[in-house]
């Protein structure tokens, strides 16, 4: 360590951690510590004047190591990298230490605690620091085309959108027609639209591009390759391989519908239906509402049928569907418009008509329709009596006054689940959420990227949205895919894997434990050993505590820096 010249920048983060942590004993306690060169405080390490300062330290002290410890690397890492690259100084050179997340927030009420794990943390990032060496990025060239999978109404608007800027598009949809399940509504709120309207206007704008291809009743088959430059083979049904080369991929193969086992809420009965088979029902028909040929006076909607179901089920989902009860409300007007005379009876455990749909829940109940709230542990009881569907209910606006209602229809209002494409999860390596659904980055700061570069997502295959959302994230990860591609190269970072080929006798255990596939056989002299594929490791070391003779390093977060870390951190304070 006394041979590096280590600069460590200690943040206040405007009282989150200085109200919590004694920031100044932390800087005296580590500014004689070997190599260390600068020692400081800033009361915004983030600020440009901040970062100023710390760039003429570098200059001016011929820093070779930089440590900050300020708040979570998720939102500064790369601030400090490039201020750091502008002093000069390799970005990789650069540790940051969580001083905020993993320290004062953790322990607001205990400072000389919380001070003495500052310490240490920060200790530990200066001893990873002195182990640090000069990385450079991997450039790859990229294909100015991108593949969207999904010709849904966020597919068909990302494909439109990348089209503009000049990208060459081709969209695969497994189903005959595009479209999706917009294809199959009717008027939508809040503009009046029809979805087959909506769509019909897409797909006439898609034809128009000659940049834009789409492949229907076709599945992607396989991938191979990496960002910037995915070969990819698509299976058209009919037996048909179509073989092409993208930059990118933005995945927006949409949602299911929750189907109720039989039994549940009465489904299966006569009289009970889903919303998504009530709302075909009112778009494709005219004049009374009826069902089976019986005119309905009575109709009660049970919410929250398949979303934040009980823990106690098998696989329960436990999610809320967010914009299942803006649907229901916005029936209950569409129903109300065609007989003003049926009685509707909502049966909910929490109205989440949010934003403008707020308007929705304000409108059916001046046009009569009648809320009550049931407790999460005491549901609904359905049960078929004398012809009709018999519903028994604890109104908790009441005060748990217990109501019975005898109705001609009962719709259970079910939400989105999602789609089951295990084939496509096993091709890309997508990463799947406890819900189910594909899992960005980071739902604020990378809200449509996946851990796999180049693979984006989007719409309701992220989880359940309405229209206007699913729109937004499509558009998004169109902006970014664009980004990715425009400039023509790629840079991918240097923290991967490295084999050490004279250690390495090929055991084939990495190969299992890499979930990126980011490890190849190759020939070495006389022996087979491993050899990482750069473009595709993603650095998250599966592979590291399998080797069983331990030639298998990740730079920047070496064994030999992870055990000068923990030796630091069991130092004494």
């Amino acid at each position: 360590m006394m041979d590096r010249r280590i600069g460590v920048y200690i943040c206040y983060c405007g009282g989150n951690i200085s109200d919590y942590v004694d920031v100044e004993r932390v800087k005296e306690a580590v500014s004689e510590d070997p190599g260390v060169v600068v020692a400081k405080t800033t009361m915004f390490a983030c600020s440009d004047a901040a970062q100023q300062e710390m760039i003429e330290d570098i200059e001016a002290n011929k820093l070779d190591g930089l440590v900050i410890a300020s708040c979570s690397p998720k939102l500064h890492l790369f601030t400090f990298r490039a201020m750091a690259e502008r002093a000069g100084l390799n970005p990789y050179l650069y540790v940051q230490v969580n001083l905020r997340e993993q320290d004062s927030w953790a322990h607001q009420h205990d400072m000389q605690n919380a001070t003495e794990k500052g310490i240490s943390l920060v200790r530990a990032g200066i001893a990873k620091c002195a182990l640090t060496a000069p990385l450079n990025t991997m450039r790859i060239e990229t294909t100015p085309k991108v593949l969207i999978i999904g010709a849904g109404v966020s597919g068909l608007r990302a494909a439109l959108a990348l089209s503009d800027m000049g990208l060459a598009v081709f969209v695969i949809e497994k189903e005959a027609e595009i479209g999706g399940w917009t294809a199959k509504l009717g008027e939508m709120y809040p503009t009046n639209r029809k979805g087959s309207d909506l769509v019909a206007v897409l797909s006439d704008e898609v034809r128009k591009r000659d940049n834009i291809t789409v492949f229907t009743s076709a599945e992607l088959a396989g991938k191979s390759g990496t960002v910037g430059d995915f070969s990819v083979s698509i299976e058209v049904r009919g037996g048909d391989n179509i073989s092409l080369n993208v930059g990118a991929i933005i995945v927006a193969s949409g949602f299911s519908n929750y189907d109720p086992p039989q039994g549940e809420f009465g489904y299966g009965q006569d009289g009970v239906v889903t919303l998504p088979e009530f709302k075909r029902y009112l778009d494709n028909a005219s004049g009374p509402v009826d069902h089976s040929g019986r005119p309905i006076k009575d109709i009660a909607y049970i919410y929250c049928v398949g979303s934040r179901q009980s823990r106690t089920l098998e696989n329960p989902n436990l999610y809320c569907s967010r914009y299942c009860c803006s649907s229901a409300v916005h029936t209950a007007s569409q129903v109300h418009a065609r007989d003003n005379s049926i009685h509707q009876y909502h049966l909910y455990r929490d109205m989440r008509t949010y934003g403008k749909y707020e308007l929705l829940y304000t409108e059916a109940l001046n046009d009569g329709s009648i809320f009550m709230k049931f407790d999460d542990d005491d549901p609904p009881n359905v049960e078929r009596r004398n012809g009709k569907t018999h519903i028994t209910v604890r109104d908790q606006l009441t005060h748990g006054e217990e109501f019975e209602l005898d109705v001609d229809l009962l719709v259970l209002v079910t939400g989105m689940v999602p789609s089951d494409n295990r084939k496509l999860v096993d091709t890309l390596k997508l990463p799947i959420g406890k819900d189910g659904f594909y899992n960005e980055i980071h739902p604020k700061l990378r809200p449509v990227e996946t851990v796999i570069d180049g693979v984006f997502i989007a719409g309701a295959s992220q989880g359940p949205k309405t229209l206007s959302e699913s729109v937004a994230s499509s558009l998004a990860a169109a902006s970014k895919s664009a980004a990715l591609l425009m400039k023509g190269y790629v840079d991918l970072e240097p923290l991967i894997a490295k084999v050490d080929p004279m250690q390495c006798s090929w055991c084939d255990e990495c190969t299992e434990a890499c979930p990126y596939d980011a490890i190849e056989k190759v020939s070495n002299g006389d022996k087979d050993v491993a050899k990482i594929i750069p473009a595709l490791c993603k650095g998250g070391g599966a592979c590291v505590p399998v080797c069983p003779v331990g030639a298998i390093d990740v730079e920047g977060y070496t064994d030999t820096q992870m055990t000068a870390m923990i030796e630091a951190l069991a130092r004494e304070v």
